[in-house]
This record gives structure tokens, sequence and C-alpha cells, in this order.
């Protein structure tokens, strides 16, 4: 028997190979799972005589799907399979020299094809881990943040074909020696693209990125069930950027005359082997800052929080992350 409560839950997925059919979870993440069933309910029953309350019996689920978000940490592994979700493209591990540091590199591109099995253990009190299993699960969304003191975390937004309870619980294997990044590793540099150069006085940063899809139906002829969704709209990339006013060329210049700068977001851990660490690295070649202005309010020090849009530049990918671990595949 587990601990009955969130202490005994567990989450675990992986990669479908047809759009919501069931594949046995093989990753493993340290996740708070906000994943749920959804419905759409049609009742029917018209004018009787007598008869005050509409009829149960004539009370149909018309349409179902599933969805949420996946709160994590950003670990030192196992991030992979979700960043391509989210990001798209073929990605694979690419060893660095002959050492145990493996590079993934994950650009903007189409994600189709990219859907998932994921299964949230959620305790009864009984202590008894009840499965629920969500299929055909996409990746829509990331929120990344990360302030002083503070861990970088992560929000996923998810949106899936369906839930079932009919799948056995699949017993979580978690990696050994896993790690994660942390404000103390951070570092953000601002320039030309390919040139960026350290920024001080940084004190938070979070960015979001937006794939908007199709609902993909539902259709008739799915028993109400929705089909993979395709892009519908463009890629949203924004964020925020909070800091001191130590020097006013680098955000609050820009702001005011509608500068662009390449942004590289990038934090750097612990030795794998030779010169390469792991690291967790957002570049973000064509940033526009949209405020503000810095103003002295009170005797304290001035500060100030920049929001920020994305662009493309025409040549570079809009956003691209790096990811330097151990893992040989997503």
């Amino acid at each position: 028997m587990a601990i009955g409560s969130g202490l005994g839950s567990s989450f675990g997925m992986a990669p479908e190979v047809t759009y919501g059919t069931y594949v046995a979870p093989t990753r493993f993440l340290e996740a708070t799972a906000k994943l749920t069933k959804r419905k759409n309910v049609y009742q029917g029953g018209g004018l009787a005589a007598g008869r005050y309350v509409q009829p149960g019996g004539r009370r149909y689920v018309t349409t179902k799907g599933a969805g949420g978000t996946l709160d994590t940490a950003v670990y030192s592994k196992g991030m992979g399979l979700l960043l391509n979700g989210l990001l798209g493209g073929t990605v694979a591990p690419v060893q660095q020299a002959a050492t145990t540091a493996y590079l993934q590199t994950h650009a903007l591109a189409d994600p189709a094809g990219r859907w998932y099995t994921m299964q949230a253990g959620v305790p009864d009190l009984g202590g008894t881990v009840r499965p629920y299993t969500i299929l055909g699960a996409q990746v829509t969304s990331l929120e990344l943040a990360c302030e002083t003191g503070g861990g970088l975390t992560a929000s996923w937004g998810v949106e899936a074909r369906d839930v079932t309870e009919a799948q056995t619980l699949a017993a979580p294997s978690y990696p050994s020696g896993l790690g994660e990044f942390h404000f103390g590793q951070a570092t953000l540099k601002a320039g030309t693209y390919g040139a960026e150069t350290a920024v001080d006085a940084v004190t938070k940063v979070s960015l979001s990125i937006e794939r908007s899809r199709h609902a993909g139906g539902p259709y008739m002829g799915n028993q109400g069930l929705r089909s993979a969704g395709v892009l519908n709209d463009w890629t949203k990339i924004s964020g925020s950027i909070d800091a001191d006013f130590l020097d006013k060329t680098t955000f609050a210049d820009r702001f005011a005359s509608d500068a662009p700068v390449s942004l590289v977001w990038e934090f750097v851990g612990p030795l794998i082997a030779s010169t390469y660490y792991e690291t967790f690295r957002v570049k973000l070649p064509q940033v526009f800052f949209d405020g503000d202005t810095p103003t002295a309010d009170g005797p304290a020090e001035v500060k100030g929080s920049f929001p920020f849009s994305v662009q493309h530049d025409g040549t570079n990918a809009p956003v691209t992350i790096e990811y330097i671990s151990t893992d040989t595949t997503l």
C-alpha cells in the first residue's frame, strides 16, 4: 500500500506511436500533474405535463477530452520529451566528444506527431494509488520562471484526447543523481546574436511559449473524442525581466528606441565530463521590450520590470533551447 496522500503520487509518460493509443509509461518525473477529464453534456427532454425536472435518462455525454497543467522543476535529466512535444522537430541527443555528455537542440518547429500517454498515480485515503491515464496528450505551452534564491520552474500546458482508468499503474522508476537548475547557476546575456554578454542586476526572468492548436473536432464518427490538433495561430513568445536600475542602456534605452536585442538565458550546472556541464540554455535572437521607463517611487533603490516579446529575425529560430545532460535518448 502507498501513502494515502499526495506523498504517494507519481507521474509517468511515453511517446505514442498512434495518436490516442496507450503506451506504457517509461519516463517518470517528479511532477504535480493537474490533468483532468473534461466532458460536455447534452440534456434532452421536452415539455411533458406533470413533469417538473428534465429526465435523467436523456442526459448524454456528447464530447470528451482532457487537459490541464503539469508542474515540474527543470531537472538535469529527463526533460527531452516535454521539450520536443512543445517545440517539435526531429531531435536526437548528440554525444559531446567521447564523454557521457549529450546535447539536445530544440529549435522552434512543427510539433505534429508529438503526442504522449501520460499517467498520474493518485492515491486515495486508504493507500490505493488510482491510475488516471491521459491519452493523446499534446504539450501546448510552457512557462519558465526563476527569481532570486529560487529554482528554475516549469509549468507545461497539456491538451489530450481522453482519460481512462482501465490501464494498470506503471511502477515509477526515477533517475539517480538527479539535479535541478537554480538561480545560483543562472546568467542572462544580451547583445548582438552570437556575441551576447552577461547582464548585471537581474533578479528575475520569466518566459512563456504558447502554441495554439486547432481543437481537433470532435468530429462525427469519433464518439465525441478529438483528433490530433494542428497549429492554427502564430506561436506567442513573451516574458519579463526584473532588474535593479544599474545600466539604462541594457533595458530602458532599448525600450525607448524599440531596438531589438538578442537574449540568452542560461543555467550551467555541475561538470559532466571534460569541458561539458549540465546546461539549460534558452536563446531568443530577436527581443523587443514593451516597457517601462524606470521611476523613483521612494527612498529605496530604483527597480524596473521589463516585459518583452519575441519576433522572428528572418534567419534564426525565434526560440531555441539547448539542453546538455547524460540522457542518450529523449
